[in-house]
């Protein structure tokens, strides 16, 4: 084929459908991201970028024992040999690896500012230096001993590892948290020496239940410490599964004050959450009067954490402030476990903690045999030239009478004495010094030695109950190293339990001060300082006026009924200020606009309420049963179509008396309407044409009350009106307003 015709079909254009060319590149970078940047692999617990770092520091000779570098010559290194990307990215991943507030055991030692747990960020990296600790130094031990696999780098010019070795439960251990395509994985971190007692029992027992393995490792232990409160049953139920989470609380005492007062510390807050953030939160929640019963929160941490909250009064306990305090802030968080990983064959995989840790023991189990091979041919190198050694010493002058008349020494050496290539070798590069009568004892000694090391060894490849108690001696120097009774691998979480005592509720807590809510006609709320008498002294928008005027409590919560059917819930305490006109109700509460209200009326847990539709038709229902905890409130009364809610009163008197638009009037016996917790209920007036205007509960004994213009008229007589329920009605008593309303 011709040049030509080579370069027609090389940029030959061929049709490809888009959503296929599509899917595939999408499949692949979802692929790259799913492997080779967010879940770690469940054997070293790393991602790369994390394993090219701690690889190029070991290159760089940054052990435990040396002096520090720049951090700058370490991010060099890494994206010019093995991770082509931005050195922000490796930069950011390198801090976090040496943040002690950020990751349980750190794989860094890093020296210069590494930012704090207040969110402040680390110094640019020409100002930081790092070099390895012993834990990194642990999870690289026997890398050169042909303990795992090597693949070559991104330009062929050097080689990296595949994973490390790791002599370190890395993943449980310090934990991951990463975000592919259509996965995610949050791995928290746990207690080193916990991990190294559950693995020891899988080595006797690989199918240990869940429940003995929780005995063992009874939960996360994080970094900052904190409180666990997460119930057994859950945390068995996460670990089981591989998909949980686990409920943390910030760490709380109490100080005593002179003359009976206190002061709540908080000493550790949960994993991740900045305590600037927090503070800050705090200070909000108390501005905006949602934590009534502090009076101060102060900052006074140092080298160690110390948040000290002052409650208002002496009379307030701690527990219910902390309770609220856990419900509204993220001094409680809920820290998620989705143990999703790359297993062994670097497949996505959801696994339990069992799995995980018979995973990594496998791994090291690899390991094991890997590097005692590689020993083991060592060995044999060894003892081959040893065995090359010792013949010079049987026939000293022979060997020397050929080195020094022979022209081809070593191939007359493999000749005369039968040795290998490798022995001759070894034996023309000896140094005179060792032909002393004590080397040759030496190298007798080590060949005896070395011979016993490789029988052992080779029962060692043959036995996996010799592996197993290898591995188990392993995993108790690892315990020793960095078990509970070091000082970096003593648990920091406490263990404790949700609180089973009854919490004071929110309104408890609030401030009792008397507030009048004013609600205009377009929907505008607010709430005055103090019970205002002279309502026309407010001021509303243009073309706005007053609706609703109610003189209540600030602990109050207040009732929206809604033309829609809904009740609606307001807390007084969160109500806007009453400087200005307020703000839109709607944006309180999810009335649309093409709906109005109905009524406003402070909740009573112990009333009961009549609700009516413009078709006549109701009910009585129990105020207990229509408080809302959402904003989209709570359908009582069921209206469609044209129908709406008309009206909505008390249900205290014996007698309901209702009105149509059609100026009828009906009295009738309370009792006749059912009470009920929704529905459309039943039909209070007939009507020819029209509908219900409005209606309302009295005492006969008092009469009928309604206003008309500035005067209020009360009538007793009113047995010319009263009848049974469901009734057209008669003419309303003279005097009664035009607009068919009571009030």
């Amino acid at each position: 084929m011709t040049k030509a015709a080579d370069a027609g079909k090389a940029g030959e254009v061929q049709d490809i459908a888009f959503a296929d060319a599509l899917s595939e590149r999408y499949l692949a970078y979802a692929l790259s991201t799913i492997t080779a940047r967010s879940l770690p692999d469940v054997r070293d617990g790393l991602k790369p970028v994390q394993r090219r770092l701690l690889y190029a520091m070991r290159q760089l000779k940054l052990d435990p024992k040396s002096g520090f570098k720049k951090c700058a010559r370490v991010v060099g290194d890494v994206i010019g040999k093995y991770h082509p990307h931005g050195d922000t990215a490796v930069y950011d991943a390198l801090v976090r690896l040496a943040q002690d507030f950020a990751v349980r055991y750190p794989l860094v030692d890093g020296q210069g500012n590494f930012g704090n747990i207040d969110g402040d960020g680390a110094a640019a990296m020409r100002y930081t230096e790092a070099r390895l600790t012993a834990v990194a130094e642990a999870l690289l031990d026997g890398i050169d001993e042909d303990a795992v696999d090597f693949r070559d780098t991104y330009d062929g010019d050097d080689e990296e590892p595949v994973l490390l070795p790791a002599g370190f439960p890395n993943l449980l251990a310090n934990g991951a948290t990463g975000i592919a395509v259509g996965m995610a994985t949050s791995i928290p971190p746990h207690n080193a020496g916990e991990l190294c007692d559950a693995l020891l029992h899988l080595l006797k027992s690989p199918q240990a239940t869940v429940a003995k393995l929780v005995d063992l490792v009874p939960g996360p232990d994080f970094p900052g410490g904190g409180v666990l409160v997460e119930p057994r049953e859950a945390i068995e139920r996460a670990y089981a599964t591989g998909r949980g989470g686990f409920r943390l609380r910030a760490r709380w005492t109490v100080e005593k004050l002179p003359r009976g007062q206190y002061q709540i510390v908080v000493d550790q807050i949960p994993y991740q959450v900045q305590a600037g953030r927090l503070v800050e939160k705090i200070a909000e929640l108390m501005a905006a009067r949602k934590l009534p019963m502090l009076a101060d929160i102060r900052d006074e941490s140092a080298a160690d954490l110390r948040l000290v909250l002052v409650p208002k009064s002496r009379g307030i306990e701690a527990t219910p402030i902390m309770e609220t305090l856990f419900k509204l802030t993220d001094l409680e968080v809920r820290v998620g476990l989705n143990m999703n990983v790359l297993n062994a064959d670097g497949v996505p995989q959801v696994m339990s903690l069992r799995d995980a840790l018979n995973a990594f023991l496998a791994h090291r189990e690899t390991v094991l045999v890997r590097r005692t091979r590689h020993r083991v041919a060592a060995i044999e190198r060894r003892l081959e030239i040893l065995g090359g050694y010792l013949v010079v010493y049987a026939d000293l002058d022979e060997v020397i009478r050929i080195i020094r008349e022979d022209d081809a020494p070593k191939a007359a050496l493999m000749a005369r004495f039968d040795l290998s290539e490798l022995q001759a070798e070894a034996i023309l590069n000896m140094r005179l010094r060792a032909l002393r009568r004590l080397e040759e004892e030496a190298m007798r000694a080590e060949y005896a030695a070395l011979t016993d090391e490789r029988k052992r060894l080779d029962r060692l490849l043959k036995s996996q109950e010799l592996r197993h108690k290898a591995l188990a001696e392993q995993i108790r120097d690892i315990r020793e190293r960095f078990g509970t009774k070091t000082e970096l691998g003593g648990r920091r979480t406490e263990l404790g339990a949700a609180p089973t005592a009854d919490i004071l509720p929110m309104e408890a807590l609030v401030e009792r001060e008397p507030i009048t809510v004013v609600c205009s006609e377009k929907g505008w709320i607010r709430a005055v300082k103090g019970h205002v008498e002279d309502g026309a002294a407010l001021k509303y928008k243009e073309g706005d006026r007053s609706r609703f005027l109610i003189r209540c409590q600030t602990t109050d919560k207040l009732l929206l009924f809604g033309t829609n059917g809904r009740f609606y819930t307001l807390a007084c305490d969160r109500l806007p200020g009453g400087r200005g006109h307020g703000e839109p109700v709607r944006l309180m509460v999810d009335l649309g606009n093409d709906h109005d209200i109905v009524g406003l009326r402070v909740h009573d847990p112990d009333g009961r309420l009549i609700v009516a539709a413009t078709d006549g038709r109701g009910f009585v229902v129990p105020e207990a049963e229509i408080v809302a905890q959402t904003r989209a409130g709570k359908q009582v009364l069921n209206v469609k179509g044209d129908v709406e809610a008309q009206a909505c009163a008390d249900a205290a008197g014996p007698m309901v008396a209702v009105i149509g638009s059609n100026r009828r009037m009906l009295i009738f016996p309370t009792s006749e309407l059912p009470v009920m917790s929704r529905g459309r209920g039943v039909v209070l007036q007939r009507y020819a044409k029209g509908g219900l205007s409005d209606l309302c509960s009295f005492d006969p004994e008092r009469g009928l009350t309604w206003i008309s213009g500035t005067r209020t008229h009360t009538r007793t007589d009113l047995a010319e009106w009263i009848g049974k329920r469901a009734q057209a009605g008669r003419k309303p008593p003279p005097g009664f307003p035009s607009a068919n309303r009571f009030a």
